[in-house]
């Protein structure tokens, strides 16, 4: 686990731990343990070599993910989430390590990209699908998937808040729909990239979107909440795009995913020739959930807030 963040690796470790309180044998017993913790930077190549040297698969998940941070920083997201794979590629290049595979987290921001957010991780398909090329005894594949569930910074924590604090829940346009995958379909995909996926290949979990209005009414039930637009952010589009629809005329289906072949002529593979024949776009806003629906995909992954009775403050949320 490479990251500079040693507050969430210090959690993580815990966690696996199964411990509540830090002691000095779960802090520096790190090394003995199956999941090792480094301090590190993706942007730093020499950290970069040191993590990959005896790796067998590694899955980049390294990224500024923030739509508006990226648009008032955008050369801190070309630094993360275009000069880290390219110190990826470039060790494996350089070093020849046996790594087998390597995946590229993506998102559906990737795809007809309009932020910054967006087009550094559009770069981040393309400089690992062309580090087939570079660096061949290693097969380069990428997922690209939506919103997940609960995730860090997604909006139902945001909602949560909101719905905590007594309102009002807040939304950027009443219009705005968003893909939405559980975790375990998020890790699944990238399973299944690093079982099956060709050499370039990116995979695409299908899956069904909503609208956020139709989310934030889920949340907020029954509670006297009022939901209030505030306008679209930098850099924010209304629907999401996981297939354009350039790339629909080469995409397959695998089981429960897509798996969209890469467009460098020398990565075609005969296996990535019965297309599916879509005609047009996959797009978050093409037969969104209904909002029954919705309230049932929250509830399923125990995310709809409870009402706690509190004889001295009335109503609370818990």
């Amino acid at each position: 686990m490479l990251s500079r963040d040693e507050a969430k690796q210090h959690y993580m470790r815990l966690s696996y731990e199964l411990q509540h309180v830090s002691t000095d044998e779960v802090i520096y017993d790190n090394f003995k343990r199956r999941l090792q913790f480094v301090i590190g930077d993706v942007r730093d190549y020499a950290d970069v070599c040191g993590s990959l040297r005896d790796a067998d698969v590694v899955v980049n998940a390294a990224a500024l993910k923030q739509v508006p941070t990226c648009e008032y920083f955008p050369a801190q997201a070309l630094a993360t989430n275009c000069d880290g794979p390219v110190n990826i590629s470039r060790a494996l290049r350089d070093h020849a390590y046996s790594v087998e595979t390597v995946v590229g987290v993506s998102t559906d921001k990737a795809c007809k990209p309009v932020n910054v957010m967006g087009m550094t991780k559009a770069l981040q398909e393309r400089i690992f699908i062309a580090s087939n090329i570079t660096s061949p005894r290693t097969r380069f594949v990428v997922v690209r998937y939506g919103n997940v569930l609960a995730s860090r910074g997604s909006v139902i924590p945001l909602f949560h808040d909101q719905i905590r604090r007594g309102g009002p829940v807040t939304i950027t346009s009443p219009y705005m729909t968003r893909f939405l995958i559980s975790l375990d379909e998020a890790v699944d995909t990238v399973f299944a990239a690093i079982a099956e996926g060709l050499p370039g290949e990116t995979y695409v979990p299908i899956c069904k979107s909503a609208t956020i209005p139709s989310i934030a009414q889920a949340l907020i039930g029954d509670r006297g909440i009022p939901i209030v637009i505030t306008g679209e952010r930098p850099g924010e589009k209304l629907h999401e795009v996981l297939i354009s629809e350039e790339e629909i005329r080469h995409t397959v289906r695998r089981g429960s995913f897509y798996a969209v072949a890469p467009m460098l002529p020398e990565l075609v593979d005969d296996r990535s020739v019965d297309f599916i024949g879509m005609t047009e776009e996959y797009s978050s806003g093409h037969a969104p959930r209904s909002a029954e629906e919705t309230r049932a995909l929250l509830k399923g992954h125990g995310l709809l807030l409870e009402l706690k009775e509190s004889s001295s403050h009335g109503e609370l949320l818990r």
